[in-house]
């Protein structure tokens, strides 16, 4: 694989973790093969593994990317990636929050919906 690859399986190990990823790779198969290299490769191992910003900020802005375009799906994934990204609960609260006022109250409150879910289900793991 190229670099590229390889240094993105590093930052989506290190942000979703190593049993996250190892599932989604035993998943894999040769339909969606290709997709999982292009998102391993652009996704993660360009946009994730940039140096201009820390991963917590990226996680916050991924979180508030999701809920402001309506990608309900990703949010609890990306909760838990906040335990490794340095996140706070106050952090994620306070990006639901500015995505209320700039996007719009009932996806900030589906967000946050999941967020407090997904936080009670981290809590009981």
């Amino acid at each position: 694989m190229s670099e590229r690859y390889e240094a993105g399986m590093s930052v989506r190990r290190k942000v979703l973790g190593d049993a996250h990823v190892d599932r989604a790779e035993a998943s894999k198969s040769e339909f969606d093969a290709p997709f999982q290299q292009l998102i391993t490769e652009s996704a993660w191992g360009t946009v994730w593994a940039g140096e201009s910003i820390s991963l917590r900020e990226r996680s916050m802005l991924t979180l508030a990317l999701l809920a402001a375009a309506g990608n309900f799906d990703e949010i609890p994934m990306h909760i838990r990636a906040t335990a490794r990204t340095g996140a706070s609960k106050q952090d994620v609260l306070e990006v639901f929050q500015h995505v209320a006022i700039y996007c719009g109250v009932p996806r900030a409150n589906h967000a946050i919906r999941l967020a407090k879910q997904t936080y009670e289900e981290m809590e009981k793991e």
